[in-house]
């Protein structure tokens, strides 16, 4: 898994996070804070957000990632729309949001 470290010493930590986002199932949503305690980062939901902002693997499913309210995390820093781009991906594999714009993790959470 390809991936570009903006953290001296992040490698492995960004590699098992990578991990567990690339297992998450088409048409299924994981929590940032999920994909931590996964990949033995209890805690530690922000560094899944660093870890996938400067990820260069255009395969890994980084749209099923969302946070513990079922919405897209919008990022201060972002170019263009990409809050949009997640949606219409997660959209296209059959997840579904609400009216408030969430999607119900009830349905649609990932339990490996």
């Amino acid at each position: 898994m390809k991936g570009t470290v903006g953290m001296s010493g992040s490698a492995e930590k960004y590699q098992a996070i990578y991990r567990v986002v690339a297992r998450i199932p088409r048409g299924c949503v994981a929590t940032y804070g999920q994909v931590a305690a996964l990949a033995g980062l209890p805690g530690r939901a922000r560094l899944v957000g660093y870890a996938l902002r400067v990820c260069d693997d255009r395969a890994l499913p980084w749209q099923r990632v969302v946070n513990a309210r079922g919405e897209i995390s919008l990022r201060d820093d972002c170019i263009g729309d990409a809050e949009l781009v997640q949606r219409l991906r997660l959209e296209s594999e059959g997840v579904r949001f609400d009216e408030q714009g969430r999607i119900p993790l009830a349905r649609y959470q990932w339990r490996p």
